[in-house]
């Protein structure tokens, strides 16, 4: 999963994770005399110098979006979370769309002219999205703006000198309106019935409650933000008297303005505890039903709609069981699939143990799977990404409600590398038999690929190239935990079946997310699917669920978008036979960065008849 948090960054960035687009097909150059090619030229830098002002236009109006990026402009500021700010971005996008007609769109390139389409249908799409912009939840349990904070002053404010330190302790200040900000937009969604379930605001508090423990809160060890930033400023080369004196100015910082800016969000949200109710779907807001159809063509990139989504997972669901099942038989064991999720669930050969020791063991083996699917790159792929990629384990400020693993962008310049953070709060939702298909997945072959290629993509506009279409990114991630299977890379049968566990909880996914906004599901409902239907832990089912009742759609993406990645492969296959090379492929997919599904398909078709054009 891609977890840069894409409320935080709907003004950053022009096209969100929920962005959808089906633009038309891309221009061919039409120039033929060199007058019309040089017009077609200065047409093309025309536009793209258009979408870079465009693109840095939207991310000045968000200081996160530009912490992000690794920009240090308004290094010491927060977003505003107000709705004069959200009139603003508003107006920048029809501004932005009417300066679009200045274009002479007949004299673009195929790859301008894609650029145009895309940039085109994010503003349209942002426009009409505009009346659901109170549909989400500011606090949730998966990237609320409590745990936003402190991940984004510890993950990507980077102090590299005083400046910086200053900045991050003008942040730690500016928390106290971030937060009288934030309980405005709370009261807003409020009048309109728009509030999290109840089982939100228990693991919302506790998180919030991280915040504010340890020095120079109370006794102990110091907070996780204190710990944060004396660890960045002690590697300045600074003396230790301005040292000190940083250290200082962020203790006063944290008791005088975190501190109350916590306590006092804490007390808001254990009020509205009182008064949330336990219906989950979004089925429940008003115009709920045309609020969820529209998220699912965001998310989807088709027009796909809920029971077709629901039929689908039921489909895959029973497929899949079928693999698992031959695998079963294959391993020995006597018993039903039932019985064999019961035995991968509980046996203890399948888990590191829960201790210091097996989480650094975990992260030592995960780097190891990725460092071995490195030195196989060469037979995937022609391009392959600058940026590193390291695996961290997520920080305890955040463990206990996070998801079981995700993926960090690399920072604009490359200085912060990717990071493939997997969740070692509870050991046993980490079974050793998944870990080499989670790996794949935000890893390498997975996120890390995918989007480094595309951030660090040559002649492509800025929007293009960190903006994202969820289908295509977590369809993408799935679609590399296959590739290792077909390389023989999944070292048992036990390995195998991890794999399949993972694609089974994407299926279950399909079926549960349109259960619980479409169809009422409760909560209970859901949980018990996937207790039934998968080997996973019980309370992963639990926190899986979770997740999905707060983002609604988001995880219809990954089957729909790895089903449209397998089907165009084999389209690509069938057409070029002994021609086709992989690589060839996976330089189609990745070398226009994130794209919606049909896009994509006129791009694999494009490069098959291109293919066989040479063949001719």
């Amino acid at each position: 999963m891609l977890t840069t948090p894409r409320s935080m960054l709907a003004v950053a960035i022009a096209c969100s994770l929920l962005t959808a687009c089906s633009p038309e097909p891309a221009n061919a150059p039409t120039a033929t005399t060199p007058a019309a090619a040089t017009a077609s030229v200065n047409e093309n830098d025309k536009a793209n110098a258009y979408f870079e002002k465009a693109f840095m236009d939207v991310v000045a109006l968000s200081p996160m979006g530009l912490t992000q990026l690794g920009i240090k402009q308004d290094y010491d500021k927060w977003d505003q979370l107000t709705d004069g700010q959200a009139e603003k971005e508003l107006a920048l996008a029809k501004a932005q769309l009417e300066g679009l007609k200045d274009l002479d769109v007949s004299k673009l390139d195929a790859q301008t002219s894609l650029s145009y389409q895309l940039f085109k249908q994010q503003l349209q799409d942002k426009i009409a999205d505009d009346q659901w912009r109170l549909y989400n939840y500011p606090i949730n349990q998966m990237y609320g703006w409590h745990s936003m904070v402190p991940s984004l002053l510890i993950n990507q404010h980077l102090i590299d000198n005083e400046s910086d330190a200053k900045a991050y302790i003008a942040r730690l200040n500016g928390i106290v309106q971030l937060f009288e900000q934030l309980k405005v937009q709370l009261d807003a969604r409020e009048k309109l019935g728009i509030m999290p379930p109840k089982f939100v605001y228990p693991l919302a508090i506790e998180a919030s409650k991280n915040i504010i423990t340890g020095a120079p809160f109370s006794d102990g060890k110091d907070s996780t933000l204190l710990e944060d930033f004396k660890t960045k400023v002690n590697a300045l080369k600074l003396d230790d008297q301005t040292k000190a004196m940083l250290v200082k100015e962020a203790q006063i910082a944290l008791t005088s303005s975190v501190k109350p800016a916590y306590e006092g969000l804490i007390n808001y949200l254990e009020a509205q505890h009182q008064r949330a109710g336990t219906d989950d779907g979004v089925w429940r807001f008003k115009n709920g039903e045309a609020f969820y159809n529209n998220a699912l063509a965001r998310t989807t990139t088709t027009s796909m709609t809920a029971d077709e989504i629901h039929q689908l997972g039921l489909s895959e669901v029973a497929r899949i069981h079928g693999e698992m099942q031959a695998i079963m038989k294959k391993t020995g064991f006597k018993g039903d699939l039932k019985a064999f999720f019961a035995y991968m669930r509980e046996d203890s050969q399948f888990y590191y143990p829960d201790t210091a020791e097996g989480k650094a063991a975990y992260l030592a083996k995960a780097t190891d799977i990725i460092n071995t699917m490195k030195g196989r790159l060469d037979e995937l792929f022609h391009i392959k990404p600058k940026a590193d990629l390291i695996v961290k384990a997520v920080e305890p400020f955040r463990e206990n409600s996070a998801g079981k693993a995700f993926y960090e962008a690399p920072s604009m310049d490359g200085k912060r590398p990717g990071t493939y953070y997997a969740n070692l709060h509870n050991m046993k939702d980490m079974p050793n038999y998944m870990m080499e298909a989670l790996a794949y997945h935000e890893g390498i072959p997975g996120h890390h690929m995918q989007i480094a290629i595309a951030q660090e993509l040559e002649n492509v506009p800025k929007f293009r190239k960190f903006g994202g279409y969820t289908a295509y990114v977590e369809g993408w991630g799935l679609y590399t935990e296959l590739l290792p299977k077909e390389m023989g890379l999944y070292q048992n049968d036990y390995a195998d079946f991890g794999r399949l566990a993972m694609e089974l909880w994407r299926a279950c996914r399909l079926v549960v997310d349109t259960g619980i906004h479409a169809k009422k599901w409760t909560r209970e409902q859901a949980i018990q699917y996937l207790v039934d239907n998968t080997p996973n832990a019980p309370t992963e089912a639990v926190n899986a669920i979770e997740r999905y009742i707060v983002m609604p759609s988001q995880a219809t993406a990954y089957k729909i978008g790895m089903i449209k990645l397998v089907q165009l492969r084999d389209k690509a296959k069938t057409a070029l036979g002994d021609k086709f090379d992989i690589r060839d492929y996976h330089d189609v997919v990745l070398k226009n960065g994130a794209v919606p599904l049909d896009v994509l398909e006129q791009l694999v078709d494009q490069y098959i008849a291109d293919k066989k054009a040479t063949q001719a």
